[in-house]
């Protein structure tokens, strides 16, 4: 090895010397970076630059309160999509029957996957469904009778942000599918399975929602330094 017998900092001289010139390279174009690099952390974290907590979570769940069908409807949508990890283009799938059965089939991209819908979320899109007096279908419409779109559940969630006291950066559906992905991946540390669930094609894809934060991973390493 060529490091070897040099010091730690001649090595890292080294080292930023041949980075700097690869860097140059690749300005110059002379070099091109490779495509089939995986994504780094850094990258990650410009993706999703903050993530919400389960806690997070609760504290939106405990904002909109059977007040009305519409605060009933937004507590159901925001569990369902907590528990179960589904995309929104996904919701539509959620049916009364899907409720009595305790799981849904989703049909995207010539794929059918089962989604399991828990005992308690079950009771709660059923009782929505009765106030709604929806007895088959879809269960989360608009006035008109359509599914929601992206936009309208997103402007909920915005809308209750401020009242749970949650960082208005950390509040889009997708989040929610993040921090799933995330808990399911903590109890089965099974990436397969995960993305058999998510419904992803590659598990480079599912690998994207598992990578640590900066802040995660110093937790870690501080962690390890006091075990040690």
């Amino acid at each position: 090895m060529r490091g070897r017998g040099k010091s730690a900092a001649s090595v890292t001289r080294f080292l930023a010397s041949v980075k700097s010139f690869y860097n140059f390279l690749l300005s110059a174009g002379a070099v091109k970076a490779n495509p089939a690099k995986s994504i780094s952390a850094d990258r990650a974290e410009r993706k999703y630059p903050e993530i919400l907590t389960s806690k997070e979570v609760e504290l939106f769940l405990e904002q909109p309160r059977c007040v009305d069908a519409k605060g009933y409807r937004d507590h159901a949508m925001l569990e369902l999509l907590y528990a179960t990890g589904i995309r929104v283009s996904e919701v539509r799938y959620i049916t009364v029957e899907a409720a009595r059965s305790g799981q849904a089939d989703i049909a995207l991209k010539g794929k059918v996957r089962t989604i399991l819908l828990p005992g308690k979320l079950c009771r709660k899109l059923l009782q929505y469904a009765r106030a709604q007096k929806t007895a088959s279908g879809e269960i989360f419409l608009t006035r008109s009778g359509k599914s929601l779109s992206r936009r309208q559940i997103w402007a909920e969630m915005k809308r209750l942000c401020n009242a749970a006291g949650v960082a208005p950066s950390k509040v889009f559906p997708h989040n929610l599918r993040h921090l799933f992905a995330r808990t399911f991946y903590r109890v089965c540390r099974d990436v397969v399975k995960l993305a058999d669930v998510l419904g992803h094609s590659s598990i480079e894809t599912t690998r994207i929602y598992l990578i640590s934060t900066g802040a995660e991973h110093m937790k870690i390493l501080i962690r390890m330094h006091l075990i040690q």
